[in-house]
């Protein structure tokens, strides 16, 4: 193993674990570094601590940094003990002992020797020979050197045991002391109290712990595993104890007694970590969240509805000042958002939810008498994404953002600032895109809001569901408790718009003529070998007619293929963007990215105010001698946010010229372009189809094969979600 061994210096860069700073080397395995022996190197890499001028081993590998010249990346490190009276007695007056001098460290190694150190250790006791040398001194002495050979010796101990020095990091400040302890007792526990250590993971490096397969431990770890698995696979809240053995044994290539399942199932009932309620197994923190979910609906209905005098009259107003006449729907949907304490309002594209949203707006800020400062403190537009909340804002001219940042999510522990100890005081919340809200954020939010409430939820139970465990809206839609308007009427843009049409045929799986080109649709015939040609040949007749990629987007339902995502990416980003001198480019993976390309974020940032779903366009590639991390970076503008993203943030974006059904869901875009392929068999049915084409704003055009098209409209199958929430509201 490649080690440099010296002393560190100092940091020059701090943060968490991860430092950046001086070591000077004295001695080394590695070639090319001899002559760096007795000479002052920058390195980098994660530690639980460095003092100053100790000596250490790292281990990793060196590296010409742009910015910083020769340096070392540590992958691994170990203290190396002081040895001899001299090195004994600097560690004992250095800073690590604060307030035990030079003269006091002497008389220390005099009166105890050259191991000391072990003596101390052994038995605090040795400290009372030395002659003026008070107990608050020797009880400092003593718990710093324990501190310090338990942080090392539990460091070294997880490192060997697999885990990189990351994890081991992390384990150690989350247990300090107990971790050894925690290890010896259940390893497993590591999982439940660490979101970034999986069972997966743990479960390898558990061999060298000699755990047995068929250990209670494991297999209770392996059980709550499956279990998650299973409601974010199928997006359910309960599992029936058939499929859990079916999964448990499939990921231990092996028949488990059931009895010994029953047992260990039975024990994470009794410590509640799962929820055993009739036949149906729950996580307990799923099974919470649809109970608080239930009783805050419940709650809700039964309190005292507001009743105002003079909604007809306030309505009327706003239709002569807008110059707008609202439908006996809208209407309907107007008065319950204002006297109900929740609502639901659903309906497809061009009913007009959002011109019901603005009119709420208004017609609140009317009967509450408020000015808009007001309005602005007690009103709340949310949705569950970044550009569906920009879209909201575009819409309606008032401030929207995404639930996470009104629950001021944090995401190094994934908690919400706002939540039941930290209650939000906002009186009218209004929610669009509800369909993608599952029952973690569900209950988080309802959490976070007082009992003052007046919620009204919008959406389209056609649209694709929540990616986590629940089916909320559809949930609360099916109850019929909740008080829920159904909007239908079609507001066409102008007579030959064919995009509502199409999306309430598709609805009711009655299609008539969608091979017929209309002003803002078209179905180009073709086979899978001709897509992507046809493909091209649209991109630049758009691009002809002024259409630029930040108004067209691509969307497909599989990433593989020769029509797949992934595919088309790179053969759009030649179309869309391509090389020139003008324009620097890098590689990543087998991606290369290029400024002025079409990125899309795949995970939510919210300290960098970027979410999962988010469209941006890289403004500039900047190089490592110009750039703070010495290394190539991405500066991208996410619609006026501008984030630099560093190579380690890479995997955070993908190309977005052409992107996923699913992550397009919340976001409107002018042209749609869809490629209709038969190789997408087994993703082609009617609510994901559904889900595309209502994505588009102003035209839409479906490239490729029409029976597949009449297939997945016809094909109403998908995974019915078990969820519990009905029975819940009833009870």
């Amino acid at each position: 193993m490649d080690y440099i061994k010296g002393n560190y210096k100092q940091s020059i860069y701090e943060k968490n674990n991860f430092v950046i700073g001086l070591f000077k080397v004295v001695d080394t395995n590695i070639d090319s570094m001899q002559d760096y022996i007795n000479k002052t190197i920058t390195f980098k890499g994660n530690f639980d601590s460095l003092n100053h001028n100790e000596l250490y081993f790292f281990y990793g590998k060196s590296v010409i940094h742009p910015k910083y010249g020769f340096q070392f990346d540590v992958d691994s490190y170990e203290r190396i003990k002081p040895e001899g009276k001299d090195g004994i007695i600097e560690f004992l007056s250095s800073s690590l002992f604060k307030g035990i001098g030079k003269q006091l460290a002497t008389r220390i190694v005099n009166i105890l020797g050259e191991n000391a150190l072990e003596k101390i250790v052994e038995n605090k006791k040795v400290l009372d020979k030395v002659p003026r040398l008070n107990m608050k001194k020797a009880d400092l002495i003593y718990n710093t050197l324990v501190k310090y050979e338990e942080s090392h010796i539990t460091i070294v101990k997880l490192t060997n045991l697999g885990f990189n020095m990351n994890d081991a990091l992390e384990i150690y400040n989350y247990y300090k002391g107990n971790t050894l302890k925690i290890l010896e007792h259940n390893p497993y526990q590591i999982v439940e109290d660490l979101e970034n250590i999986n069972f997966v993971k743990l479960d390898e490096i558990s061999i060298n712990l000699d755990i047995n397969l068929l250990d209670s431990r494991r297999i209770e770890a392996c059980i709550i595993y499956i279990m998650k698995s299973l409601n974010f696979k199928n997006g359910d809240t309960y599992c029936f104890f058939e499929e859990i053995v079916d999964n448990l044994n499939k990921y231990n290539h092996t028949n488990i007694d059931e009895n010994l399942i029953l047992d260990c199932l039975e024990n994470l009932a009794s410590d509640l970590k799962i929820i055993i309620e009739d036949d149906k197994y729950y996580i307990t923190e799923v099974y919470d969240a649809e109970v608080n979910i239930a009783s805050t609906i419940k709650f809700l209905l039964k309190k005292d509805k507001d009743n105002y005098k003079y909604l007809e009259k306030y309505i009327k107003e706003l239709e002569t000042k807008n110059d707008i006449s609202y439908n006996s729907q809208q209407k309907e949907a107007i008065k319950k958002a204002i006297e109900n304490n929740i609502l639901i309002i659903t309906g497809g594209p061009g009913v007009g939810k959002t011109t019901i949203i603005k009119a709420i707006i208004n017609i609140y800020k009317k009967v509450n008498n408020y000015s808009q400062d007001d309005l602005d403190k007690y009103v709340a537009l949310l949705a569950p994404t970044g550009r569906a909340s920009k879209r909201m804002m575009e819409a309606t001219n008032f401030k929207a953002i995404t639930i996470h940042r009104f629950l001021k999510w944090n995401k190094e522990n994934n908690s919400f600032g706002i939540n039941e100890y930290n209650k939000d005081f906002h009186n009218l919340i209004i929610i669009d895109e509800v369909s993608m809200i599952d029952n973690y954020l569900m209950d988080s939010l309802l959490k976070g809001l007082t009992t003052n409430i007046k919620l009204v939820l919008v959406g389209d139970f056609n649209q694709l569901p929540s990616v986590g465990p629940g089916n909320v809206l559809r949930d609360l839609i099916d109850s019929n408790i909740v008080d829920t308007v159904h909007l239908n009427h079609l507001y066409r843009q102008k007579e030959d718009s064919y995009i509502p049409v199409l999306a309430s045929e598709i609805r009711n799986n009655n299609l008539t003529d969608f091979l017929k080109s209309k002003d803002d649709y078209m179905f180009i015939k073709c086979d899978s070998n001709n897509i992507i040609n046809n493909l091209v040949n649209v991109c630049n007749l758009a691009i002809n007619k002024n259409y630029d990629y930040k108004r067209i987007q691509i969307m497909a339902p599989m990433y593989a293929g020769v029509n797949g995502i992934d595919n088309l990416n790179k053969v759009m980003q030649e179309i869309f963007n391509p090389s020139s001198s003008k324009k620097k480019e890098m590689k990543y993976g087998d991606v290369i990215y290029r400024e002025q390309d079409k990125v899309l974020q795949l995970v939510n940032l919210p300290d960098d105010n970027v979410y999962n779903g988010d469209i941006g366009i890289i403004l500039k590639i900047n190089e490592p001698f110009n750039s703070k991390s010495g290394k190539k970076e991405l500066v991208i503008d996410f619609d006026g946010n501008i984030v630099t993203y560093e190579p380690k943030e890479f995997a955070n974006i993908k190309h977005g010229f052409v992107m996923s059904i699913h992550k397009s869901q919340g976001s409107e875009f002018e042209l749609v372009i869809m490629p209709i392929d038969k190789n997408y068999h087994r993703m082609l049915y009617r609510k994901l189809i559904y889900t595309g084409i209502t994505r588009a704003k102003r035209k839409l055009i479906l490239i490729g094969d029409d029976q597949s098209f009449i297939y997945s409209v016809q094909n109403s199958l998908e995974i019915k979600r078990k969820t519990d929430l009905l029975n819940k509201l009833y009870n």
